[in-house]
Formats: structure tokens, C-alpha cells, sequence
């Protein structure tokens, strides 16, 4: 039975949720949603065991650009497909894109040959900014990646040194007054569905399963 345990217990776990969507103002016309990406893993290749990132759908449009160009012989995950009526009033749509990008992420963290990419690794655990990721990843910042990582938190190294630019999310909807800028991280308006019961609730993910999916 020891002998069992013990194996189990060196078993390497990826987890990954894709929870909380959250309504930031761009400007007076323009907002945005952006997501919780928390990681869980004892796999060596991580930098940090748990952490915690917010991204935007055209992260994930431009991650999967970036993975593309190294993955020559593989196959990537499609992510939800661009929607020109995508609202972020509508409950269905908010969790079947989450279900999506969960659903990429799960795919593309149980292939190995992706896991070399530092662009991916800064991505999942560190707070910056694409611009400055791309730079990170070539060797133009005054930090490395593992530095970027380390410290994404209560650092210099942060997503408000630069303002992310709307560049390809062009689902943004008309301002309704909810949420604020990026440049006020953890700031955001948490989008809240209604229960049955008539009880507002946040969507979220449980500390051991995934209930955004279910294959």
C-alpha cells in the first residue's frame, strides 16, 4: 500500500481553471472582459506550484499565434471562435467562452513539446503586459523570465508599467458605466449571473475539479 502511495504522490499534475469574468472600461465607448487564470501543478518545468493571472480574449488569440509558429508537426486546440455578437450581458456566452479557453489551455499544458515555450510560461505566471512578454522572451528586458515569474507580484515588473492596447478584441461592448481600467488591476466588476433562486452568484471553479468542464 506504501509502495502505491508513493507513486502516486511523484505522479505530475497540471490543473488549470479559467474562472471569474470580470468588465473593465477602456474608455467613454469601449469595455473590455477579462478572465482569472489560476494554475496548480508540482511539475518541474513550472516556476510557481500555484498562481493567479487575468487575461483577455486576444491574449489567448495572440498565445495561440505564438505556439502556432513552434508547433510545425502538432495540431493546436481551436479556441471559442470570434463571435460579432458577443455580449458580456448574456450568461450563456460568458461561460461557454470560459468552458473554450479552459478547454485550450488543458490541451495545450498536456503537450509537452509546448511547454518549452518561456511565452507561454509568462502568459500563465507573471502580470505582463503581450508587448512586454515578447520583449521578456528575447532578451530585451533588464529581467529574465524566471525573474518576470518570481516576482509578477507587488513588483516593478507589472501589467501597469504599460497599457494593454484593445488590438485584437474587437468584441468590446458600449460602456455601461461598470468596471475600470486595467491600469487599476483587481479592480474590476466581477460579471455576476443570476441563480434560479434569484440570488446573484459568481461563476467560479472548485480547488479540485473543474466544473467549467465536463467532457
Amino acid at each position: 500500500m506504501d509502495t502505491i502511495l508513493d507513486s502516486f504522490s511523484d505522479t505530475e499534475f497540471i490543473r488549470v481553471c479559467v474562472r471569474d469574468p470580470r468588465l473593465h472600461k477602456d474608455d467613454l465607448w469601449h469595455t473590455h472582459v477579462d478572465y482569472e487564470i489560476s494554475l496548480h501543478t508540482n511539475c518541474m518545468c513550472f516556476r510557481k506550484k500555484t498562481s493567479s493571472v487575468r487575461r483577455r480574449y486576444s491574449e489567448f488569440v495572440w498565445l495561440r499565434h505564438c505556439l502556432e509558429q513552434n508547433a510545425f508537426i502538432i495540431e493546436l486546440p481551436k479556441l471559442p471562435p470570434w463571435n460579432p455578437f458577443f455580449s458580456l450581458k448574456n450568461t450563456e456566452q460568458v461561460i461557454q467562452r470560459m468552458k473554450g479557453l479552459q478547454k485550450f489551455l488543458e490541451i495545450v499544458l498536456h503537450t509537452p513539446l509546448l511547454l518549452s515555450d518561456s511565452r507561454l510560461h509568462l502568459f500563465l505566471q507573471s502580470d505582463l503586459t503581450i508587448t512586454k512578454i515578447e520583449k521578456c522572451a528575447l532578451g530585451k528586458t533588464r529581467y529574465t523570465v524566471a525573474e518576470a515569474i518570481q516576482h509578477s507580484r507587488g513588483s516593478n515588473i507589472s501589467r501597469s508599467e504599460e497599457k494593454i492596447s484593445s488590438d485584437s478584441d474587437c468584441e468590446s461592448t458600449s460602456s455601461s458605466g461598470l468596471g475600470v481600467s486595467l491600469d487599476t488591476p483587481g479592480k474590476g466588476s466581477p460579471l455576476f449571473f443570476q441563480s434560479p433562486d434569484g440570488d446573484p452568484e459568481s461563476f467560479g471553479c472548485s480547488e479540485n475539479t473543474s466544473p467549467l468542464m465536463e467532457y
